[in-house]
């Protein structure tokens, strides 16, 4: 073939180390725009960035020259680097853990991931980070041992 085209939806989900300080409310707004940010500058197309105080949902178009593991080493060095110039208690005590979820999105569920992402805080009310990433692992039967998901 003449050139390379792909369409690749990529839904991550990465978690904050069991000894970091949470992300404010009031800091996230402003974090999830710098990650945005981050993807433009690799080539990846940002659709959707939320979360809550102690994880993050990215949902994007892949770039079709950069790997979902680079794409997420860039997010996550760049993002914490920027995050601990914001305020001193995120300098010595912010990290993210070396792990994440990343999961294909079928076109026809866009809109769908997309509402998911937007309801972070709602769906929070009533279930746990750990109920959540099982039943995500689960519903892309990605298998897993659950002994090993949550080491820093």
């Amino acid at each position: 073939m003449p050139q390379s085209l792909s369409k690749l939806y990529i839904h991550t989900v990465f978690h904050i180390k069991s000894t970091s300080v949470t992300i404010r409310n009031e800091d996230r707004g402003a974090l999830y725009e710098y990650m945005g940010g981050i993807l433009n500058h690799i080539g990846c197309l940002p659709i959707r960035i939320n979360g809550v105080d102690d994880h993050v949902h990215l949902l994007c178009l892949l770039s079709r020259t950069v790997s979902t593991a680079k794409m997420m080493e860039e997010v996550k060095q760049r993002s914490s680097c920027w995050i601990k110039t914001i305020d001193p208690r995120y300098y010595r005590y912010f990290a993210w853990q070396n792990g994440y979820g990343a999961f294909s999105v079928s076109p026809s569920l866009v809109e769908r991931v997309k509402k998911y992402i937007d309801n972070q805080e709602e769906h929070h009310r009533t279930t746990t980070f750990r109920d959540e990433y099982v039943a995500i692992l689960k519903d892309h039967d990605v298998p897993f041992d659950e002994d090993y998901l949550w080491t820093d």
